[in-house]
């Protein structure tokens, strides 16, 4: 039941105690539960940066409309999707899987070319918004993540994502910046800490066939 505790405790944080950082020992934890989750095929096909130098970030805010929890929060976690993944990334992974598991690459070869002959049949466009879903799902593993450690986080989409690629560079790494987490420990003035945890009831969220 500790899990169940824990998110109930979480709640998006809307100020941040500027004071308190998150040490590079949870820091690191919190790394690896993105790193080790889940995604379609396993191509984890997006990069995560966690901005900390201070100027940057005051460009992120101002790309961010103004949110405080940007430049406030401990860490500040940029998800960010490959805008088109290619049979390079494939090839990547296939020989990143055959030195894991410590097997011939070319024993993989059918399931590269299965992974190749269904991005073929799908347009660019498709291609990205395939990639895009993905991070959402290391964003979820990063607030679990958090609120078992008893580290406050804020997910948020709304930013300039055009202002974001240009800030950091992004479209010359082929790419685009999909959503971001900041981390930190809740302000004691944080009003919202304290409001009742809005959610539909069960019977409305699940359904038994």
């Amino acid at each position: 039941m500790n899990i169940l505790k824990s998110l109930n405790w979480r709640y998006a944080t809307k100020k941040f105690d500027t004071t308190r950082k998150v040490s590079s020992t949870d820091l690191e934890i919190l790394k690896e539960a993105v790193r080790l989750s889940a995604s379609s095929f396993g191509l984890q096909p997006y990069k995560v940066i966690n901005v900390e130098d201070k100027e940057l970030r005051e460009k992120l805010k101002a790309a961010s409309y103004g949110q405080p929890q940007v430049t406030d929060a401990s860490n500040l976690f940029v998800f960010c999707a490959y805008t088109n993944l290619t049979s390079g990334h494939i090839d990547k992974y296939i020989n990143l899987t055959a030195t894991t598991r410590n097997i011939n690459p070319a024993e993989l070869k059918g399931f590269g070319d299965s992974m190749k002959g269904s991005f073929a049949n799908i347009t660019p466009e498709q291609n990205y918004v395939w990639a895009a879903h993905q991070p959402y799902i290391a964003l979820g593993n990063l607030l679990n993540t958090c609120a078992l450690m008893d580290i406050d986080a804020c997910p948020m989409g709304g930013i300039d994502a055009d202002k974001y690629d240009e800030i950091l560079g992004l479209s010359k790494q082929g790419l685009r910046a999909e959503m971001i987490a900041t981390i930190g420990y809740r302000s004691e003035e944080d009003a919202t800490q304290h409001w009742a945890k809005v959610r539909k009831p069960l019977d409305e969220i699940f359904e038994t066939r």
